[in-house]
């Protein structure tokens, strides 16, 4: 019988005692995958050898260790298996009879292929959560696309959605978008399986896609007229497309006047008279009259180009209104609010250096999460965790003579 259940979870968190092999590569899996180990699971990552996660190249990196690499990887330990080898697939089933669950983002059908599917694995497996995310899903037309985070924007509506109107270019989040947002929803997917078993369930399939999830996420706020089928389509379908940074003497920030009580207070604080006019004093009238709402912003914005940031911050706290400084990645480290609450805690990476991270978002009162500790070298942890499968050494010197793992 494998030991590996005794491997100890790095922190009791809520998920401690769970545990996952995680199969996934760049962003999407391996990001839900970290969140989860944050959270206290045992996540055993298995890599191909010689190149590893393909995150390991991409972005900032030092010493081989990048950037989303780290973000995506910390906490897990690595062991790099040969999948195209039939020892290399006895060796990663082995790890899954005694793990809680699956995370894997190839196209529909490469698991399948190499006998790791969830039907192969789940049939003397019936407790197994195996989650399988992809670019569009396993049926359908797009179905075998191949689908980075740039082409699920696009098919997904954020681009568009960040576009100035129909007619004008496309415009891409500066940022992995899709791909995060759907490992967000993985992460409360595989946690609801793990609750639905805990009731009875028993083990399932879970399938994500990420224009699944993209879609998901634009629509909430950002489809209105797609949505409700019935609007005249006088108003644009994301509520706050037309909301523009303001420009002070020296920074930038954002108002969003949406009650009656921000609105008021942000044109007293920034001396724009016309918030009581009863064309505008209350949210319905505002909607209804856009035209001396435009006037009044356009004074606002006017306004705040005479302003310093220490004056607005004054203004806007004596009257109240939600007010954000425009604030850098770099900036957040010497900004008074993060380092009051600890948003980003510094460490030492062995092979990376410092490192400097944002903590887990979730506070738990009883069962603290933590961000894991540093990522793994590419098959750092092969001898130990072959080990705990009950290898002994003269079978793991075997194994590696073979190429099987490195």
């Amino acid at each position: 019988m494998s030991n590996q259940a005794a491997a100890p979870a790095a922190h009791p968190g809520p998920m401690s005692g769970i545990r996952i092999v995680d199969f996934s590569t760049a962003l999407t899996g391996p990001y839900a995958a970290a969140l989860l180990a944050d959270q206290g699971a045992s996540v055993v990552k298995i890599e191909r050898p010689g190149i590893g996660d393909i995150a390991r190249w991409v972005g900032v990196a030092v010493n081989g260790i990048s950037a989303l690499y780290q973000a995506c990887n910390r906490g897990k330990r690595s062991i790099s298996i040969d999948l195209s080898s039939a020892d290399g697939i006895e060796i990663a089933k082995r790890f899954v009879r005694e793990a809680d669950v699956v995370i894997e983002n190839f196209r529909p059908g490469v698991m399948d292929r190499l006998g790791l599917g969830y039907d192969a694995l789940s049939a003397d497996h019936p407790g197994l959560v195996y989650a399988s995310l992809s670019g569009f899903g396993s049926k359908g037309p797009y179905a075998t696309k191949g689908a980075y985070d740039t082409v699920i924007q696009a098919y997904g509506g954020l681009a568009s959605n960040q576009s100035d109107g129909p007619d004008s270019e496309p415009a891409f989040l500066h940022q992995t978008a899709a791909d995060k947002i759907t490992a967000m929803y993985a992460v409360q997917a595989v946690t609801a399986a793990l609750f639905a078993r805990e009731r009875g369930a028993g083990g399932q399939h879970v399938e994500l896609s990420m224009l699944d999830s993209v879609v998901s996420f634009l629509w909430a706020d950002a489809a209105g007229n797609e949505m409700m089928l019935d609007a005249d389509g006088s108003m644009p379908s994301s509520f706050v497309s037309t909301v523009r940074a303001y420009r002070f003497i020296d920074g930038w920030g954002v108002c969003t006047p949406t009650s009656d009580a921000d609105f008021s207070g942000m044109c007293q604080a920034l001396g724009v008279d016309g918030w009581d006019d009863p064309r505008v004093a209350k949210i319905a009238d505002r909607r209804n009259n856009r035209a001396v709402m435009a006037d009044i912003m356009r004074r606002c914005h006017d306004a705040a180009t005479t302003m310093t940031m220490v004056e607005v911050r004054a203004r806007m706290t004596q009257f109240n209104v939600p007010f954000g400084e425009v604030v850098s990645p770099a900036g957040l480290s010497s900004d008074p609010h993060a380092v009051a609450v600890g948003m980003l805690e510094d460490s030492s990476h062995p092979t990376a250096g410092r490192l400097r991270q944002p903590r887990h978002p979730a506070q738990f009162a009883r069962t603290p999460a933590a961000v894991g500790a540093a990522s793994p070298t590419l098959g750092q942890h092969t001898d130990e965790l072959l080990a705990e499968l009950g290898y002994d050494g003269k079978q793991i010197a075997g194994l590696r003579a073979a190429a099987v793992v490195t």
